[in-house]
């Protein structure tokens, strides 16, 4: 630790007043002080950091740590903390956060996504089981008083799953798919992976998309909203999925065509699990809501209730081992942001 850091870091919370108790309760805030050698201060008014000029409370402050409610770091927030070297943001993206003033002024950017990570693939997980299993279709026949035959029903042993991105969350869902015991195929989409690493990782690697789509009766969506991924799902290729498929986004929404995914989804063709669209929220009454065989969650995939003080955590150690000059963990670089989620 260098003698600056011994004596000390100034250290500020700016998160919204409904995520602070739960991502960083009390004893988190106390163990983050205890860590950084100095009392926690909360930024009261997050509104203020957004405004003109220099907003108060910021300008001893050499790490900021920040979650889902904090405004974007704009120069003008950072004219008014001309101390700041360190922002830990105790959430997943830090595209909505994160200026080029930011990058200017060569701040350290860390992320807890990898804690967020956990929690979105395993609900992925659960959903491509139920999906496996058919059972939107089947619950909304046996609702309707039909109760399908045995040699009717679907399994999952032996079934192809397609998996469009090998991004944090896209290689858990993957081991998991290898660890259980259906036996699954694993199609992976991402031209940023070689055939030998998706080998590593216990995928297929296919450099076409439309050919995932002709194989796989699922495909779950795990890849960053970009410009190039802008309805990469598009109504074409949702035509070659297999009659009885399922499409899982736990992405962003724009990555699917929605419009595209209604029409498959309508026709009872496509089968839907979606915790985000496009836009996002749906305006109430869309028929995505209404269709028997689509389930839409309010983007709760992600950390949520007693998950969100994994978040917590993982940014406290953070800010910890930046105290100490260690290297961090979740460190976010510049020119791998338009890669992340």
């Amino acid at each position: 630790m260098t003698d600056e850091r011994a004596c000390g870091v100034g250290v500020a919370v700016a998160m919204g007043a409904d995520e602070l108790p739960v991502v960083l309760p009390p004893d988190l805030r106390q163990r983050l002080g205890e860590l950084t050698g100095r009392e926690v201060r909360v930024i009261p008014a997050l509104g203020g950091l957004g405004l003109p000029g220099r907003p108060a409370g910021l300008g001893d402050v050499d790490i900021l740590v920040t979650g889902w409610g904090c405004p974007p770091l704009t120069k003008a927030v950072l004219d008014g903390a001309p101390r700041l070297r360190a922002v830990v943001h105790a959430a997943g993206s830090v595209k909505q956060l994160v200026t080029e003033a930011v990058w200017e002024r060569r701040l350290v950017v860390s992320s807890a996504a990898e804690a967020n990570a956990g929690p979105v693939a395993e609900f992925t997980l659960a959903a491509i089981g139920l999906a496996a299993k058919g059972a939107l279709p089947a619950a909304a026949a046996y609702a309707g008083g039909h109760w399908p035959a045995f040699r009717d029903r679907q399994g999952a042993d032996g079934r192809t799953v397609g998996v469009l991105g090998a991004s944090r969350i896209g290689r858990r869902v993957i081991a998991g798919l290898q660890a259980s015991t259906a036996g699954y195929r694993v199609l992976l989409y991402d031209p940023y992976v070689t055939d030998e690493e998706a080998a590593r990782l216990g995928a297929e690697r296919v450099d076409r998309l439309a050919d995932v789509c002709r194989a796989a009766g699922i495909v779950t969506v795990h890849a960053p909203a970009t410009p190039d991924t802008y309805r990469l799902l598009d109504a074409e290729h949702l035509a070659l999925i297999p009659d009885g498929g399922t499409v899982i986004n736990t992405a962003r929404g724009s990555i699917v065509d929605t419009e595209g995914l209604e029409r498959e989804c309508r026709s009872g063709r496509l089968s839907a699990w979606l915790d985000v669209t496009d836009p996002e929220p749906l305006e109430r009454g869309h028929a995505l809501f209404r269709l028997p065989n689509v389930l839409v969650t309010p983007h709760i995939a992600g950390a949520q209730g007693s998950e969100g003080r994994r978040l917590g955590t993982y940014a406290v150690e953070e800010a910890g081992r930046w105290a100490r000059g260690e290297p961090l963990l979740g460190a976010v670089e510049k020119e791998s942001l338009d890669r992340l989620a």
